[in-house]
């Protein structure tokens, strides 16, 4: 299963390393992750401090319902605030971006992530550690689909990689 790191508030650094370190111990064999990057904030409010982003690969049995739990208690231990505002600068984000080949809709939880696939954030990333993936739903690898929204966006891409 593929889970997307994020943070653009406090010691990022600090904040992606602790969560790495939490993916990892929840592995149950095969882990992977990329490097960090730094991007721009993508429909986020205006001033929002950019965000550090990695994506992590990790081998589980836990269903997706209880990783949710876990990583919402996770984000809440690391000191991310509810808000109100859609995309709100926080703490530490986890998202489940890929669960096999599993596709599910419900209301608060939707795999593969609905956005995953559009945002170059994720794409970049994931693109490091899976790139002949092909998310559900789609019909292109995860380096095509990165690729093609670089060429069409290029000024939306990443500010660089961050050292971990």
């Amino acid at each position: 299963m593929g889970i997307g790191i994020g943070t653009n508030l406090g010691n990022r650094q600090h904040q992606m390393a602790r969560a790495i370190a939490f993916l990892h111990s929840l592995s149950e064999g095969h882990f992977l992750c990329s490097s960090i990057w730094e991007t721009e904030p993508v429909d986020c409010p205006a001033g929002s401090p950019k965000f550090l982003n990695a994506v992590a690969e990790i081998e589980t049995r836990k269903p997706p319902r209880e990783l949710l739990s876990l990583f919402q208690t996770y984000e809440k231990v690391a000191g991310r605030r509810p808000s109100k505002e859609r995309n709100s600068p926080r703490t530490i984000d986890l998202d489940i971006l890929y669960y096999g080949n599993l596709m599910l809709a419900e209301p608060d939880l939707v795999i593969p992530h609905p956005r995953a696939s559009v945002r170059l954030f994720v794409l970049g990333p994931l693109s490091e550690i899976c790139p002949t993936l092909v998310l559900p739903g789609q019909t292109r690898t995860v380096e095509e689909l990165y690729r093609e929204l670089l060429q069409n966006h290029p000024s939306v891409g990443p500010t660089g990689k961050a050292n971990r």
